[in-house]
Order: C-alpha cells, then sequence, then structure tokens
C-alpha cells in the first residue's frame, strides 16, 4: 500500500491507496533550500531590500508607521516576522509611534486570543494593534476609483500613517494568482463596497482569474492600484514549506519584491495534471481548514484534476462550520449549484453579494463534480445543505467515492491543494 500523509487540522492523517490505483501525488517541489534559521532569512532579506530604501532609513524620515499584517486565517509566522520588524522600523528611530493593522478583509474580526496565538503575549501587551472592520464604515476613508469602476474605501488609519508597510506570505491564490503584496490593502483593509466590486461575478468567472496568474487579471489589476494610490512603500512577505517554516522572504517594493517572491513560490508550486476518477485534497491544515468557506480554495486546485462526473475528497476539520451565513445560504436556499451560478452570473458589479464569490466558485466545483468533506467537526445537515457529502474519516470517504466511480477508479491525492498551481 501506498500511505500519503494528508494535513487536517493541527493533525496529520494518514491515506492508503493501491499502487494499481494512484494515477498520482501532486507536490511542491520538495528540492531543500539552504539551511538556515528562519529569523536569519528575514534578517538578510530587510538588509537586502528590492528597488528599494533599507526600512530603517525610510522609518527614520517619518514620525508614524502603520504596518499590516495578516489575520487568523493565514499561516504567517508573525512570532517571527513581527518584532524583526519592529526592531529594524525603530532602529533609527526609537520614538516613532506605530500602529499595527490586522488586515481580516472581508473576514470576521479576529479574536483576542487568536492575536495572542499569532503574536505572543508579550508583543500584544506592548504593542497598539487594531483589527480593521470593513463594515465599519466610521473608520474608512475614499481615496478613488479603481480601474473595474467600484470605489476605494479604505480603512482611515492609511490617513493618520506617514509611512505604511505590510508584512505577509505568498501561496498561490484561487483566483488573485497570489496571496502577499498588494492584497494587504485590498481586501485586506478595505471597505465592504470595495471588496465586493473587486470580487464581482464577471471577474471570478474571467478565465485570468486563477491560481498562480497575474497577467490580465482583473482582480489583482483592482488590488495593485489600490496599493499604489495608497502609497504602501514596504513589504517583507515569506514563503513557506510544508511545515509552515519560512523558507525564502522578499522584502521591499510592494510590486517589484512581490514579484520576486511569487516567481520563486510559483517555481516550487507548479505540477502536471493528472485527471482522475476521484481526486483527494485538502486546505493545508490549520489555519486554513477553519470552515468549508476557506476550504474551497483547496477544492480548486482538484477541480483541475477531476473528471467531468467524478468525486473529490476534500479532508478539511471546518471547526468554524461553513465560515458564513451569505455563503451558506446560497446552497441552502438553492434546488442545485446550477441555479446558484445561474443566480450570481446575472449580478451586475455594483449589486455584487457578500461571499458571493466562493459560493460562485464552490457551485462551479459542484457542476462538475461530487465534493466528499472529511470533517468529523462540522455539522453534517450544514454539509447536505451546501450539496456535499460528509464522511468522518478519509477511509470512509474513499468507500463512498468507489461505490460511485468503481472499485477500479484511478485516483489523484493532492495532499495541500493550495500549495500547488495546476498546469497542462
Amino acid at each position: 500500500m501506498s500511505v500519503i500523509k494528508i494535513p487536517y487540522g493541527r493533525e496529520i492523517l494518514k491515506l492508503e491507496i493501491e499502487p494499481e490505483h494512484l494515477k498520482a501525488v501532486l507536490e511542491p517541489e520538495s528540492k531543500a533550500v539552504a539551511k538556515k534559521e528562519e529569523a536569519d532569512i528575514v534578517r538578510q532579506a530587510l538588509a537586502e531590500p528590492i528597488a528599494s530604501p533599507r526600512l530603517s532609513e525610510l522609518a527614520s524620515k517619518v514620525h508614524r508607521v502603520l504596518l499590516i499584517t495578516s489575520d487568523h486565517t493565514r499561516p504567517l509566522p508573525s512570532k517571527i516576522t513581527m518584532p524583526i520588524l519592529l526592531e529594524e522600523i525603530r532602529n533609527n528611530n526609537p520614538e516613532i509611534q506605530i500602529k499595527i493593522l490586522v488586515a481580516t478583509g472581508f473576514h470576521r474580526l479576529t479574536r483576542p486570543e487568536e492575536l495572542i496565538a499569532r503574536f505572543g503575549q508579550k508583543l500584544c501587551d506592548k504593542e497598539d494593534i487594531i483589527v480593521h472592520d470593513s463594515r465599519d464604515k466610521k473608520h474608512l476613508v475614499f481615496k478613488g476609483i479603481l480601474p473595474s469602476g467600484g470605489e476605494l474605501w479604505l480603512n482611515n488609519l492609511v490617513d493618520w500613517a506617514d509611512l505604511i508597510v505590510a508584512e505577509g506570505f505568498i501561496e498561490p491564490h484561487f483566483f488573485a494568482g497570489f496571496s502577499g503584496g498588494r492584497k494587504s490593502i485590498l481586501p485586506g483593509i478595505a471597505g465592504t463596497a470595495t471588496v465586493l466590486a473587486n470580487h464581482c461575478a464577471a471577474f471570478i468567472a474571467s478565465e485570468n482569474a486563477r491560481t498562480g496568474n497575474l497577467q490580465d487579471n482583473p482582480i489583482h489589476r483592482d488590488m495593485l492600484f489600490a496599493s499604489e494610490t495608497v502609497g504602501l512603500a514596504f513589504i517583507l512577505n515569506v514563503a513557506l514549506d510544508a511545515d509552515k517554516k519560512i523558507i525564502r522572504a522578499v522584502a521591499g517594493h510592494p510590486d517589484k519584491a512581490h514579484r520576486l517572491g511569487c516567481d520563486f513560490v510559483s517555481r516550487r508550486a507548479i505540477v502536471r495534471r493528472q485527471l482522475a476518477d476521484i481526486v483527494i485534497t485538502s486546505n493545508g491544515g490549520y489555519p486554513l481548514d477553519q470552515n468549508i468557506y476557506q476550504a474551497v480554495k483547496g477544492m480548486t486546485s482538484a477541480e483541475t484534476c477531476v473528471r467531468e462526473g467524478g468525486v473529490i475528497i476534500m479532508v478539511a476539520a471546518c471547526e468554524d462550520g461553513h465560515g458564513g451565513e451569505a455563503f451558506y445560504r446560497w446552497f441552502a436556499e438553492a434546488k442545485s449549484p446550477q441555479e446558484v451560478t445561474a443566480k450570481i452570473s446575472n449580478i451586475a458589479q455594483k449589486d455584487t453579494l457578500p461571499d458571493q464569490w466562493e459560493a460562485q466558485i464552490l457551485a462551479r466545483v459542484l457542476t462538475k463534480c461530487t465534493v466528499i468533506l472529511v470533517s468529523n467537526f462540522c455539522n453534517p445537515e450544514v454539509v447536505r445543505a451546501m450539496h456535499m457529502l460528509q464522511a468522518p474519516d478519509i477511509a470512509t470517504a474513499l468507500t463512498m467515492a468507489r461505490e460511485k466511480m468503481g472499485k477500479k477508479a484511478q485516483i489523484t491525492v493532492i495532499p495541500d491543494g493550495v500549495s500547488v498551481i495546476v498546469t497542462d
């Protein structure tokens, strides 16, 4: 038997498949990079910024710095990166004012205990940390019109700051191309109306709004415009391995440094499509598999490899359930995924509804194949209402899939669906 490890929540599950039924295992390049301490990788990137003066130099000339960071859904190792960034900012200007803004985008607000888990108690007690709320209009400021025609509303702390800096991590993203860089601004600290305009049905349906692609990507175009308009001056972005350890860091110019990081991630992440009757994948475990909403990301990698009418087995703990009431209602109140697609396709950009983009993508996946969610946390009634099946473990899910596709069905496994870019 072939034994494959699949991330699930905070643990690793073991999947056993007969070699004759295993079509392929698709994983990022496993070639090791030079072994360095994670902190040393970060410090070296800050010491050698790309197309930018050093951050300590930029900070020496200002009074107020807004430092934007990722929220609870991202595995950014801020316990390592944030203290180093703060040290760099204060190096030549110890009295500088710093506010740390948590970029929640359209997600729920990050909880106090999640902030402590992310930064550590000591840093939380010492620093001024604000959690962005996209729905709080009194803390938003208008910054112009996006290339798409949508209004650009951002957290008003951008007007408080003399210097805007962002930290993040880069991985393939299922419609923005890659995470990191400009995403700290849009959707990170944007208002609801701006996020909705950027995530409209026409953009999500675009063939250019796909994993690993920035070229002519309408969603990326808006994001980059927002970043440039607000004056994001400096980024620190990291790339992580399967153990969520830092293997590369880039710092400096928000676009040029980000693109260099994307190139590094892309070279490691590209895998060749292997069509199969059954595709098994995950969202890479915690924190990205906290709910069904986030799990859609991993499903899109499997979508590219599953045959029409096949089965995707999605391994995701989903301890937070569906992840969004509006997202859930799209399916619970529809007779079929096709109905969801039809309704969303007719919604104009100015009328974009909360979470319709995630529903649009999940509906696309469900129209092509059956999805079995492996979770022993999520309410089975919720899963059924969203037109999926549920299994308590991988073995049960595989039995269910084989009942539909046959005992000799070919299987492709993508252990971490959000870590790869599937190409022809």
